[in-house]
């Protein structure tokens, strides 16, 4: 049985021009659902995050989606929301962002836009920063995070990233691979996972 028992995935409230980002949240949706891995998202209801949260649901598992009331008009219909395990409403991204870390055992970022992006580099942070010990993945879906990659060569080249504190995020380029490499590298205990409490920003 899998220790991980929830995972965050960071994802684009829209589905992109490649139809592989779509197919790419569906299947990391379906084998969630069927290893019983409750998905923690940003409770959007469409693009890639309805792709992947539909595909859990559809393959019998949970969802709690987190998202600040300002939102649900933009990412979400309300009668889609309903088909939700869990909804928690948050009054800010600061207290959505720091709830969807507290109920996640791991963190995944597929394809999306500056907020996704915005998710991913705080959460490697976070852990940079020692708050954390929670596996951290990125699907590179068609070379789609290659950019990032190499803005944080040139970061730790430019001598702002060093050996020592790097963080190293697990990188998948086929979504089938990101479960067994994320149990692999799980912590041992919830202690180990989160040494110290994260206090809201």
């Amino acid at each position: 049985m899998t220790s991980i028992r929830s995972l965050c995935v960071y994802c684009g409230s829209s589905p992109g021009r490649d139809p592989s980002y779509i197919q790419a949240a569906e299947t990391l949706g379906t084998l969630m659902g069927q290893a019983g891995i409750r998905l923690i998202y940003g409770g959007g209801t469409r693009g890639i995050m309805g792709a992947v949260s539909e595909a859990v649901i559809r393959a019998g598992g949970q969802v709690t989606g987190i998202i600040p009331r300002f939102l649900i008009d933009m990412e979400a219909t309300a009668s889609e929301l309903k088909r939700l395990d869990e909804l928690v409403v948050t009054e800010d991204m600061h207290e959505r962002k720091h709830k969807m870390f507290e109920r996640s055992d791991a963190f995944v970022a597929l394809p999306g836009g500056i907020g996704t992006l915005e998710e991913l580099v705080e959460i490697m942070t976070w852990s940079q920063l020692g708050r954390h010990r929670k596996p951290i993945a990125i699907a590179n879906v068609g070379g789609f995070w290659d950019p990032f990659a190499s803005l944080l060569d040139h970061m730790r080249e430019a001598g702002f990233i060093h050996t020592g504190h790097m963080v190293r995020p697990i990188v998948a380029d086929r979504v089938e691979d990101l479960l067994p490499l994320i149990e692999a590298a799980a912590p041992a205990s919830a202690a180990e996972a989160a040494p110290a409490v994260i206090e809201r920003l």
